[in-house]
């Protein structure tokens, strides 16, 4: 066997992913991504109420708290042909948005930043330096010298302490490692604000769902109900007071977005310009779409574009259809499954199987066996491309049909780095996508808000359609795709009923696209092909490796498909 590094498990992500890198010298020639763990909600639930499916696939994930019970209400009202009320199409509008600004920048500070910013430099720091380089590059009022004092003595007292606590375990002192004192301690102090901050930005969801995380959800709309009373006299009902707190947590995230997210990322990335030539991948990328305006669900409408890039290519976008059988398949070549055809069969979502097969290694083993099945992950193929998903692919497709916006935000980002539009196609273009996604879904988020409060001023306080709920109005075979943009990118569910119940339910995300294995072809998922070509300076350490792999901001929990191998089912659940 070559020499490999592996990284198992690849942490600051949510889920088990393992990461092996065929090497040559310093150099990765081939990459090998493997989801460990495997997730088996397809299984649960067939044979349940449709309606019911989106309180099951909610919990495939617990960072990604409302986006699979926003595609299962969409697959079952695609399949039923529910239309869904104005209020409520704004409501899921300002959820999701919600979610995409609050995932985007914990991402970035959490998850993300602990790969270019040194936390133990930052005890070099001059506060008073790093007070005039934050006032420089944003307008936060949390910019004072004694500010940034009071963050390094705290820093400090973790060091000393002999533990670094949430910064433990870390490649401190790395070589790859830019910044100046300064910036690595402005940034640890803009960590520990987006901490606080969070707490607010989930009010959104608590307001309109009930709780977070994992908010309520309805088929044929949302269970939040409206009133035009106020106070006691409203109830549980959403009323004015709910709408203005939401008003104000919607200027405190774009002040977030404006005074500190934004700025940061563009300071960071001025000393790692050159990752704008590292990590590509396959230069293929796939939207569904997502955030349709005025309240009206239509593909046309959407703020985040439907379609398909091929090879850079930005001159043409693609059309893409969910229902379309050889648009989008599933291989699992080189997956612990089975299909009944055989594994080399691609399957559209429709027809999907989740058979397990597991025969591999049992941990601890040394290396992966890449010529047979090596992953819980399948291979999702959009006309037989490798697609790549995520804010990336977004930012590309609303660029390339002309959003005025992203065009600006765009120039403004490569002028002010002086870097080439083919940066774009990178580790650092996709790190600084999803920084732009965000200030463009946070500047629309009080729009929605002014909708929604001018259709209950008129006198509109509808939020669900119960036309046809009756399970004995449905057709007796029935299925539908319900689809959205998570902020990790497209995301789909498919579900067949019959008889009014679930006769299969396969769920395709954004995890799945990124970090799947090799396809019948032997053509690399985009984890593995962006991996390839990376120098590393030292592969004991291997930054390089996380950097690229954190980029894509992956969700394992996500894209696994729970059973054991030699005791079958290991719980059951039942609604009562």
């Amino acid at each position: 066997m070559n020499k490999r590094i592996v990284v198992d498990p690849v942490t600051r992500i949510e889920g088990h992913l393992r990461i092996e890198a065929e090497m040559d010298g310093n150099t990765i020639s081939q990459a090998y991504s493997s989801g460990t763990m495997v997730r088996g909600i397809e299984l649960i639930l067939k044979g349940r109420d449709p309606r019911d499916a989106w309180a099951f696939t909610q919990r495939i994930c617990g960072v990604c708290t409302l986006v699979h019970a926003i595609a299962s209400v969409r697959a079952v009202e695609d399949a039923l042909d529910y239309p869904i009320p104005k209020n409520a199409q704004i409501i899921r509008n300002l959820m999701i948005a919600a979610q995409y600004v609050h995932d985007h920048v914990m991402h970035f500070y959490h998850l993300h930043a602990l790969d270019w910013v040194d936390v133990v430099s930052a005890l070099k720091a001059d506060p008073k330096a790093t007070s005039e380089l934050a006032r420089s590059v944003g307008g936060y009022a949390k910019s004072s010298p004694s500010y940034f004092a009071g963050i390094a003595k705290q820093l400090k007292t973790f060091v000393e302490g002999g533990q670094l606590g949430i910064f433990g375990h870390g490649y401190w002192g790395h070589e790859a490692y830019r910044l100046p004192p300064e910036a690595n301690l402005m940034a640890v102090a803009h960590y520990l604000e987006a901490l606080e901050w969070q707490r607010d930005v989930v009010q959104i969801h608590t307001i309109f769902g009930g709780k977070n995380p994992h908010p309520n959800f309805l088929v044929g709309g949302v269970p939040c109900a409206i009133s035009l009373e106020s106070g006691a006299q409203a109830g549980t009902a959403l009323d004015m007071a709910g709408l203005e707190t939401i008003r104000n947590v919607i200027k405190n995230m774009q002040t977030f977005v404006n005074q500190v997210y934004v700025p940061d990322t563009l300071a960071i990335a001025g000393f790692y310009k050159d990752w704008g030539a590292i990590g590509e991948g396959v230069g293929n990328f796939l939207s569904y779409g997502d955030l349709p305006e005025n309240g009206v669900y239509d593909p046309s409408n959407f703020l985040l574009p439907r379609g398909a890039i091929l090879n850079r290519d930005l001159s043409t976008v693609h059309d893409v259809d969910l229902h379309d059988s050889e648009q989008i398949q599933e291989f699992i070549s080189h997956s612990w499954y089975d299909y009944n055809k055989g594994k080399d069969k691609g399957l559209h979502p429709y027809e999907g199987e989740t058979n397990l097969n597991y025969s591999g290694p049992v941990p601890p083993y040394d290396q992966l066996d890449v010529g047979g099945a090596y992953s819980w992950l399948k291979s999702p193929r959009w006309k037989g491309h490798v697609m790549e998903v995520g804010p990336l692919a977004r930012v590309l497709l609303m660029y390339a049909k002309g959003h005025a916006q992203t065009k600006e935000l765009v120039g403004m980002t490569l002028s002010k780095l002086d870097i080439p539009v083919t940066a774009l196609f990178s580790t650092l273009g996709r790190t600084a996508a999803r920084t732009l996604e965000t200030k463009i879904i946070a500047d629309n988020l009080m729009s929605w808000l002014d909708q929604l409060i001018n259709n209950i001023k008129a006198g509109d306080t509808k939020t669900f359609n119960s036309d046809l709920f009756d399970p004995a109005t449905w057709p007796k075979e029935a299925k539908g795709a319900g689809f959205m943009e998570a902020p990790r990118g497209a995301l789909a569910h498919w579900v067949v009923i019959k008889e009014g119940v679930i006769d299969n339910y396969q769920a395709v995300v954004p995890s799945t696209w990124n970090a799947g294995p090799r396809d019948n072809k032997g053509q690399s998922g985009p984890y593995e092909a962006a991996l390839q070509g990376h120098v590393l300076h030292d592969p004991k350490q291997p930054i390089e490796i996380l950097r690229t792999i954190h980029s894509f901001d992956p969700c394992i929990a996500c894209a696994v498909h729970v059973n054991d191998p030699e005791k079958g089912e290991l719980v059951q659940v039942k609604v009562r």
